[in-house]
């Protein structure tokens, strides 16, 4: 078997009909190399069709096309190729012919090429795509994901491939049970051998074994192996050891077929008493929610861009991530296994009641089955994967017949593999809402009920959803939905989690979905309660669409949705660029891993202004004390501290001491008169200092800074290089008022693929060589077009310009293995 990259020599075009091109029109399209968002790099506007839900982006329809020179040597072989994502309605053609098909914009699928194929000339594929008011966030569109080639002999590997599980584990050893399918397409009855060898996470063989299988023409079989590893070193969050499975078909002396597949060895146990175990230790979960847009570069989701996501979230205390609210990227699933983050993969927002007015609901009861299929088939060798979720906020599981539906899922994904917990999350008041809609306009305040902005503003109402999720109707109606669970989902829902525990005492709970702000709270119940396994915020990762829902809103500005030109949601720990946020911070304290104080200002213009409360938003501090405005203007200082007391100091002398908590747990607040210079924070207790931090005021000449995440990256279509761009003084000081227009250009072996920051109300465009910093910061993001150095220069009006150099690396092996 080979397995290659398929991703480049591709061009992307609208969608035309073929009556428009004999009439002359379309064009050629863009030369493009996937993953590649449609979207993400069109004119926004505020009559968008999907408006602040989308992010103000346009919908529409695209088509893609590669011609790829098919030699003779493949009419004896399977061709096939592996799309991991194309958002939405994909359908395929092979040389004019439709080749296959797939609803769902997320679910990899896979089509066979060789009943079309025109050996010892050009073939051409041509995907078509389509995104139009189907989705509650920002979509994008076109095949987001990689794209995979793979050529087999006629005695194969069947699709999806190896299997691997480890049923036994002990000190001494481990049980790793390999399952491989066997397919011969050849018209001869053939014997082959099945090898396997198991490589430890040092590469050195650990365990082997062979076995023969004799197969009909036209027929297939299923082998199974038992290997035995040694002292097995197990996969888990802080030691995410990887093994390899080498499998190899041979016949006559002669290699048929091979495979290699990565997995990890670990259990995992699920009781009410000790809650998750992982490896036979509690493990409790410190969990974000994330979307599958990555910022700037839209819902491309490019392998680096995905592995720096989890690397970020992972430094910033996160040990588990939930795919909100669709399968995750393989590219993802890599970097978690690789990177030890736990993951919950979730299925889809809808199930047949939809959402919006053409999503996956339209699909759904013709495809979930088949949707199922590969969102295991995805994930059962990742020992990231410790649950599969079978939806989210779905209003059927408020339904007596429309809970069958969760059965039906819940015991499908139980047939493909019972080796991981299945959940759902759940949020009774979506449960609930058929019945309540009338108490939700008496409640709205003017809000639209029926419309996603009037359910969103309610949610945001303060004690509604608490009052609601705890009543006896809620209790009855999700009973028959949570029973179908190995664990039950609670969306918003926190104040189930002990009324639970009486009601259902078999009932084991994870916060699927939860305000950011009420962290401290909910961690606590996670802490004392063995019942509930932990807390997976909304969101881990700001991203596109849904504008707005975690921004400070304030009196003057009553609207849920904020209008045009807003772009984000303004609510994850990281912003769209991976900056964290202070609540990250504030998270990291309540979690208990950060001893030193951490200090956020409140920007000074907004000094008074009444705020209303937002369940999704923190306050708009940043974590700076260099602001344009007069000396003695008055400013509020928060400091969040796990310490019972905490310090302020400004340019050495004490400004206040004070306990933090109160309405804010973990929170001392300061107003104090603004002054440049340094600002510190010490925290205290039981009377000795527990950790000190400062903010050191930017003065004198303001300078370009570049830093890359890496100076060297890979020649392929896989690798980017992610560039700061900052405004600092002389001493390395942010001057986050001191915002600009960066120019950006990129020479040599790269391009600059997006250029962002996270400013939520810009016209500017991701695609654009020039962007205004937002608080000081700006983001390149450069690709590599081949091998060789790269020049990034950035400069701004009254400013020296910088460079940044990088080089890329050419990939040895000219076909590169792609993980099965």
């Amino acid at each position: 078997m080979t397995r290659s990259s398929f991703n480049t020599g591709w061009k992307v075009r609208p969608k035309t009909s073929p009556f428009a091109v004999l009439q002359g029109g379309g064009d050629e399209g863009t030369s493009v190399t996937l993953p590649h968002d449609a979207i993400i790099n069109l004119p926004r506007s505020a009559d968008a069709a999907g408006t602040g839900y989308t992010g103000y982006f346009p919908d529409g329809a695209f088509e893609y096309v590669k011609t790829i020179d098919v030699p003779e040597e493949w009419s004896g072989k399977r061709v096939s190729v592996e799309f991991q994502g194309v958002y939405r309605d994909a359908m395929v053609y092979v040389n004019g012919t439709f080749a296959g098909q797939r609803p769902n914009g997320y679910t990899p699928f896979r089509v066979a090429l060789d009943p079309f194929l025109r050996y010892g000339e050009p073939n051409t594929i041509r995907v078509d795509a389509r995104a139009h008011d189907d989705s509650r966030w920002y979509s994008g569109a076109g095949i987001h994901r990689d794209v995979v080639l793979e050529i087999t002999d006629l005695v194969h590997v069947t699709y999806p491939g190896v299997r691997i599980t480890t049923p036994d584990i002990d000190e001494e050893r481990a049980v790793v049970a390999v399952v491989t399918p066997v397919t011969n397409e050849s018209t001869a009855t053939t014997t082959v051998r099945v090898r396997t060898e198991l490589h430890g996470p040092d590469g050195a063989v650990v365990a082997q074994d062979s076995a023969p299988v004799t197969l009909r023409a036209g027929g297939s079989a299923v082998v199974r192996q038992r290997l035995y590893v040694a002292a097995p070193e197990l996969w888990s969050v802080d030691s995410p050891h990887l093994y390899t499975a080498q499998t190899a078909l041979e016949a006559s002396g002669r290699v048929l077929d091979e495979t290699t597949t990565s997995f990890g060895i670990r259990s995992l146990q699920l009781d009410p008493i000790h809650g998750l175990r992982i490896n036979g230790e509690t493990v409790k979960l410190r969990g974000a929610c994330i979307h599958h847009d990555n910022g700037p570069l839209g819902a491309a989701a490019i392998g680096r861009a995905e592995e720096r996501r989890v690397e970020l979230l992972k430094e910033a205390g996160f040990n588990a991530i939930r795919s909100a609210h669709n399968p995750i990227s393989p590219a993802m699933l890599d970097a978690c296994d690789r990177l030890g983050m736990l993951v919950m993969d979730e299925t889809s927002d809808v199930w047949t009641e939809g959402k919006t007015s053409f999503d996956y609901a339209l699909a759904f009861p013709e495809w979930w089955e088949r949707d199922l299929e590969a969102l295991v088939a995805k994930d059962f060798n990742h020992p990231s994967v410790i649950f599969y979720s079978i939806g989210n906020e779905i209003f059927e599981t408020g339904d007596a017949l429309g809970s069958e539906w969760g059965r039906a899922l819940a015991e499908k994904v139980r047939s493909l593999d019972d080796t991981r917990l299945v959940t759902n999350g759940i949020n009774p008041f979506v449960s609930l809402l058929g019945d309540v809609v009338k108490e939700m306009r008496a409640h709205a305040a003017g809000a639209d009920a029926d419309t996603e902005g009037g359910v969103n503003a309610l949610m945001n109402m303060a004690g509604f959803i608490d009052q609601l999720s705890t009543t006896p109707m809620a209790s009855e109606r999700t009973e028959a939905s949570f029973s179908v669970l190995d664990v039950a989902g609670l969306n918003y829902s926190d104040a189930r989690y002990e009324l639970d525990r009486e009601q259902f005492p078999n009932r084991v709970i994870v916060g699927t979905e939860t305000y950011p702000p009420q962290i401290a709270n909910n961690w606590r119940l996670v802490l004392d309660n063995a019942h509930v396994l932990g807390d997976f915020t909304w969101t881990g990762w700001d991203y596109l669409g849904e504008v707005g829902i975690g921004r400070t809103q304030y009196a003057e500005e009553p609207a849920f949705w904020p209008p045009y030109p807003w772009i984000s949601a303004r609510v994850g720990d990281l912003d769209i660029t991976g900056h964290r946020r202070p609540i990250s911070y504030y998270r990291q304290i309540v979690f208990g891993l950060r001893t030193d104080p951490y200090i956020a200002v409140l920007p000074p213009q907004n000094y008074g202004r009444p705020v209303l409360p937002g369940k999704w938003a923190w306050s708009d501090s940043i974590a700076s004390w260099s602001w344009d405005a007069q000396n003695g203007a008055p400013v509020t200082v928060e400091v969040y501290s796990d310490g019972d007391e905490v310090e302020l100091l400004l340019n050495g002398r004490t400004v206040g001491r004070t306990t933090p908590g109160g309405s804010k747990p973990f929170v001392a607040e300061f107003d104090i008169a603004y002054e440049p210079g340094k600002l510190e924070a010490i925290a205290y207790r039981d009377g000795a200092e527990l950790g000190r931090t400062s903010l050191q005021s930017a003065k004198g000449p303001v300078r370009l800074t570049v830093t890359p995440d890496r100076t060297e990256i890979r020649a392929d279509d896989s690798d980017l290089s992610f560039i700061a761009i900052e405004l600092r003084d002389g001493n390395g000081n942010l001057a986050s008022a001191s915002d600009v227009l960066v120019r950006v250009t990129v020479d040599g072996a790269g391009v600059l693929h997006a250029l962002g920051s996270a400013r939520p109300d810009t016209e500017e465009r991701f695609d654009s060589g020039e962007r205004t910093t937002f608080d000081g910061r700006a983001l390149a993001v450069v690709r590599p077009t081949g091998a060789g150095p790269i020049t990034v220069s950035v400069c701004a009006d009254g400013f020296e310009s910088v460079t940044a150099s990088l080089k890329a690396v050419a990939i040895t092996d000219a076909t590169v293995p792609v993980p099965a």
